[in-house]
């Protein structure tokens, strides 16, 4: 009992609920949560306390917005000793329909009960009833078996209806339990994927359906959402359905409410021969589409399938529509969710511009998103040639990489504006020194209301004065430190570097670093999720780089970024990967 007032404070959200059954001069509460001292303690109340019997008694729900202003119950003692505002109670009878007590849900303030609200307290009071007429015939049973031993047959009934009462009650607290787990497994979900999976394990017990599918609707068409993890041939036979088929999941959508195919014969009788087709492979036999409904319109459809046929009562469908308002919730939000995810992915990728020619120089960059969709972060690579010094003569190079803190669309957005910020300041200040502009960087990002954090390597590739090779001058705002292979297979970590930029540190003074670039000599510049992960050890991941570009570093660029990203490759990526070599022939 005290399992169905949890349930009914849980589904309902309210403070107090109970379960109570009259006695003449008293209630008792078999079943109560959150109801005050001493009455918790005590699990009964005296007869002027329940102002709610006499109408309970008539076998009707009593519902009541604020008791305070009610003329039935404003002066009864329950307001003010239990703190009575909004109260909503649906009676629970026998097996001959005798009012027992009453299944209630209390509010401290007033309180407009939605019907969905009180139907799911209605389905509530008859799983209880019926755990009640339970118990009452299985004592009637033991009594009647200790009296007479000449009653067996009647026994015999008894015990079945017992069994079947006990089977409506488990159906019941399925039912109950499948809105508990909808409102607790779909509260968190964040993409449709996710929203997916899910649903795979939310039905249980023992109408279980032979398949769940989700359905979007995106303009004139139903897409199907696969399970990502487990197959199903449902999926790959239909995955996008035009609105206008004859299917029952589209009728759902088009006539915005449930469609019930009780039986094969009733398929044949209102579809065409495609859907009957359809689910004569499929092997289904009972089927229910359930239009999801969003805040403004539609969303899709949820099919629940069953391969025998399947009796679906007024109970069970009252709960499998209750439960598909749940799911349309979820997916509403993983479509805004994947919507935001998409255009902030756009925003990052429109960044990554493309690589400028360098020749004699070899550059080539890599860029890999998290595995996770909605981890959208602010790495980035940039590179662009300087205006040479003199008609005709040698172009210097400008390389960057950075990673801005965070995993989300403002890191994106910062990203973006840091990236931009950093050319200017790097234009304006000729011969393009990479400490100098990093210091006008921080300078700008201390006055402006640019909120940036993370770290980055600013670096300059510039033939070297004697014109006989190339020079490599950086400045590293507390980033993993590049890396340089020389033509004998050596790799140097160019470890020289200043604080991390952030914009609450104020103006800093850079410094830069210079190395000359022997020819054969190659340039690696990368972010931390390259080497960082949960679980491992950076300084091996990082000697693991180092071995891979002893290895392959004498290869073109493009190569030996794919040998890099196949060394330390991750199945499910939790960070964004930035890499980015740069090759002297």
């Amino acid at each position: 009992m005290d399992r169905f007032a949890r349930l009914v404070s849980r589904l309902l959200r309210v403070p107090v609920a109970f379960v109570s059954l009259f006695e003449e001069d008293r209630q008792i509460l078999p079943g109560l949560f959150g109801l005050p001292q001493p009455w918790a303690d005590a699990r009964a109340l005296p007869l002027p306390h329940g102002p709610w019997r006499s109408a309970a008694a008539s076998g009707q729900p009593l519902v009541v917005t604020d008791a305070r202003t009610d003329e039935r119950l404003r002066n009864a003692p329950a307001v003010a000793d239990l703190g009575v505002v909004a109260y909503a109670g649906m009676p629970l009878t026998d097996g001959d329909g005798t009012v027992l007590g009453v299944l209630g849900a209390v509010d401290r303030e007033p309180r407009n009960w939605s019907d969905g609200e009180l139907s799911d307290l209605e389905d509530l009071a008859t799983v209880c009833s019926a755990e009640l007429c339970l118990r009452i015939l299985s004592a009637q049973s033991r009594s009647v078996q200790k009296v007479l031993e000449t009653a067996r047959a009647g026994a015999d009934r008894a015990r079945s209806d017992a069994q079947r009462l006990e089977r409506e009650a488990q159906a019941g607290l399925d039912h109950a339990e499948l809105l508990l787990r909808a409102s607790e497994e779909l509260a968190q979900t964040s993409g449709l994927e996710d929203v997916r999976r899910r649903l795979r394990d939310l039905f249980v017990g023992a109408g279980k359906p032979s398949y769940v599918g989700l359905l979007v609707a995106d303009k004139d068409e139903l897409h199907r959402v696969p399970d990502p993890d487990v197959e199903h041939a449902v999926e790959r036979e239909v995955l996008t359905m035009p609105v206008t088929a004859a299917f029952p999941s589209t009728r759902a959508l088009r006539e915005r409410r449930a469609v019930f195919v009780p039986d094969r014969e009733a398929l044949v009788s209102e579809y065409g021969p495609e859907a009957l087709d359809f689910f004569d492979r499929m092997g289904f036999t009972t089927l229910l589409c359930l239009p999801l409904w969003g805040s403004r319109t539609v969303l899709g459809v949820l099919a629940i399938c069953w391969a025998k046929k399947h009796e679906v009562g007024v109970t069970e469908r009252a709960t499998l529509t209750a439960a598909s308002g749940y799911i349309a919730q979820a997916v509403e939000r993983a479509l805004y969710l994947d919507e935001r995810i998409s255009v902030a992915r756009q925003l990052q990728e429109a960044m990554l511009t493309e690589l400028p020619r360098a020749d004699p120089l070899e550059i080539s960059a890599l860029y890999e998103p998290a595995a996770v969709d909605d981890m959208i972060g602010g790495d980035w690579y940039d590179a662009y040639l300087l205006p040479p010094a003199s008609s005709g003569g040698p172009v210097a190079l400008m390389i960057t990489v950075g990673d801005i803190t965070g995993h989300d669309m403002q890191a994106a957005t910062i990203m973006g504006q840091i990236r931009s910020m950093l050319r200017q300041a790097t234009l304006d200040h000729s011969p393009y020194s990479p400490a100098t502009a990093l210091t006008a960087l921080d300078a700008a990002c201390s006055v402006l209301p640019v909120e940036a954090g993370g770290t980055l390597v600013h670096a300059r590739v510039a033939p070297a004065d004697d014109g006989r090779g190339w020079t490599l001058t950086w400045s590293n705002a507390g980033h993993p430190p590049p890396l340089l292979r020389t033509p004998d297979g050596r790799v140097t970590l160019l470890a020289e570097h200043d604080i991390l930029l952030h914009h609450t540190l104020g103006p800093f003074q850079r410094t830069e670093a210079r190395r000359d670039l022997p020819p054969g000599s190659t340039l690696l510049l990368y972010t931390d999720g390259l080497v960082e992960r949960r679980g491992h050890d950076i300084d091996a991941s990082t000697a693991h780089l180092v071995a891979l570009l002893a290895r392959h570093g004498g290869r073109p660029p493009a190569e030996l970024l794919r040998r890099i990203s196949a060394g330390l490759a991750q199945a499910a990526p939790e960070d964004d990967v930035v890499v980015l070599a740069l090759r002297v022939p």
